[in-house]
């Protein structure tokens, strides 16, 4: 035949060895970028959103999932709910889970103390 067969060189002195190494270096970089300006600062609010429902007790002002706004009356641990009254009379059982923002009795709702300066 005409034609050889063609044989690979040995990889016995690579010049080019740290190349694998320099090609990973900006992978981690990235990754590590993301770690601490995404993921992690979204693990801290998930963690203290989770400690704020848990610490929710009867008379704190709350927003549920659903946007209504009402005032704790009664919190069941054992079925890990809370009863909401949202008006005089009008009282909802939801779940803990659920409650998107808990203010406690004394925090003032957001705007309120604004609204006496433009008066």
């Amino acid at each position: 035949m005409l034609i050889s067969t063609a044989w690979a060189q040995s990889a016995g002195a690579q010049p080019g060895g740290g190349d694998f190494f320099m090609s990973i270096v900006p992978l981690v970089a990235i990754f590590a970028i993301m770690w601490f300006l995404l993921i992690r600062p979204q693990q801290q609010k998930m963690k203290a959103h989770r400690e704020q429902v848990a610490a929710t007790r009867r008379g704190d002002r709350v927003t549920t999932g659903g946007g209504l706004i009402g005032t704790v009356v009664r919190v069941d641990d054992e079925n890990d709910e809370v009863v909401v009254e949202l008006a005089e009379g009008v009282r909802v059982r939801a779940v803990r889970s659920t409650l998107m923002d808990v203010r406690s009795k004394n925090e003032p709702v957001s705007g309120a103390a604004n609204d006496d300066t433009k008066k």
